[in-house]
């Protein structure tokens, strides 16, 4: 593999590295990728709390620590040189959570999920019977309002409701964990699947990055992988089916909002899938953020205010309209991914995420957690 972070030429991009001593916060200007970690920023969370993180990052000498293509193509876990500086997650001390169900397409998908209890070989049959059922008329429906609402009724009385549905339609948005502080991967890395599942999918999705005020200060790219069999057998299982070692990608960058990067910009982002395998199957799809049910504001605000606070700030994914059904070898079986898959996710002004596939147990191990980065900050006399 080489470099394919396609990062735009114009943008405000931060992100972390690693380097002997400590993980760096990073920029990067022309190509060039620049430590500017520093006693006022010491870590991606700090960053993000300052009034003005665009001008902090702007006004940061920092210090030249390679080129982007040469660290880029470091980070990719076959070819990796540990001794050289590869990219990490973009995130540190936030917390990772996601919101699901936010896109109709995605809505439906988990309500056939439900029903086929996680047979993928029901799939096919349960799909063209909810298509039947409930149709289109669920797409322009605003969470909660009245015409929700009456929909609901509608479909309690013919026996169709459920739990995603609920939480699609419903007046209150899913928001759940992802991966705990320190836990998510970033470009390059492996990502990993549950041993236990045999029917699951990448999940291409923005992700929010706020401030412990709730403050949304930028956003990044992600893949939300997810275990459908699991989550199909029972919602309480979800926790097994989206939180396992490197099953949560983020990056390659955050880009910070300023005067040419705005929520507007993401609320009219399309993120792109591409799934290549080994066996030469070939998957591409895109989610479009102008069909999502709830506004990025409106998921933050659900996730953290009064109710809920996060001192740390919080890098919240948005949920995916894309749910592949392709079929991946025997007919009706759908899609499932398979060791050695890449993934690339990405959006224009975003650039792109490059994940591999594996089992969970068959990637690094999460071993570095928030002790041991204020272990090597404080050495660093960063803190």
């Amino acid at each position: 593999m080489t470099n394919q972070t396609h990062l735009p030429t114009e943008g405000l991009f931060v992100g972390r590295a690693s380097s002997a001593s400590h993980p760096l916060v990073v920029t990067v200007r022309d190509g060039t990728v620049f430590d500017i970690t520093s006693p006022t920023a010491p870590t991606m969370r700090d960053l993000c709390e300052l009034d003005d993180p665009a001008g902090h990052v702007r006004s940061a000498k920092g210090k030249p620590i390679g080129s982007l293509d040469d660290i880029a193509a470091n980070s990719f876990e076959t070819k990796r040189d540990p001794a050289k500086p590869y990219l990490l997650s973009p995130v540190d001390l936030q917390a990772v959570k996601a919101s699901g169900v936010t896109f109709v397409v995605s809505l439906l998908e988990r309500v056939i999920e439900e029903q086929a209890r996680g047979s993928a070989e029901k799939a096919d049959a349960i799909r063209a019977d909810i298509a039947g059922l409930i149709g289109h008329d669920l797409s322009k429906l605003k969470p909660g309002s009245p015409e929700a609402m009456e929909i609901k009724a509608k479909l309690i009385a013919r026996g169709a409701w459920s739990q995603y549905l609920e939480v699609g339609i419903g007046p209150d948005a899913e928001i759940f964990t992802k991966c705990q502080p320190m836990a998510s991967v970033g470009f390059g890395a492996d990502v990993g699947l549950h041993p236990v599942s045999t029917w699951n999918n990448p999940e291409p999705e923005i992700a929010m990055i706020a401030a412990s005020s709730g403050r949304i200060v930028g956003a990044t790219i992600g893949n939300d992988v997810n275990l459908r069999d699991v989550e199909g057998r029972s919602a309480l299982l979800l926790g097994k089916a989206k939180d396992n070692n490197a099953s949560a990608a983020l990056g390659p960058f955050i880009r910070l909002f300023d005067d040419k990067f705005s929520i507007d910009d993401v609320k009219r982002a399309v993120v792109r899938l591409k799934v290549e395998g080994e066996d030469g199957f070939s998957l591409e799809g895109a989610s479009s953020m102008a069909e999502i049910s709830r506004s990025p504001e409106e998921l933050v605000a659900a996730a953290m205010g009064p109710h809920h606070q996060y001192p740390d700030g919080l890098a919240l994914y948005l949920g995916t309209m894309f749910v592949p059904s392709k079929d991946r070898g025997e007919k009706g079986k759908g899609f499932t991914h398979k060791v050695g898959d890449i993934v690339t996710i990405s959006s224009e002004k975003f650039g792109a995420l490059i994940n591999r596939v594996r089992l969970s147990p068959d990637c690094p191990h999460w071993t570095y957690g928030a002790s041991h980065l204020m272990r090597e900050l404080a050495k660093a006399d960063l803190i």
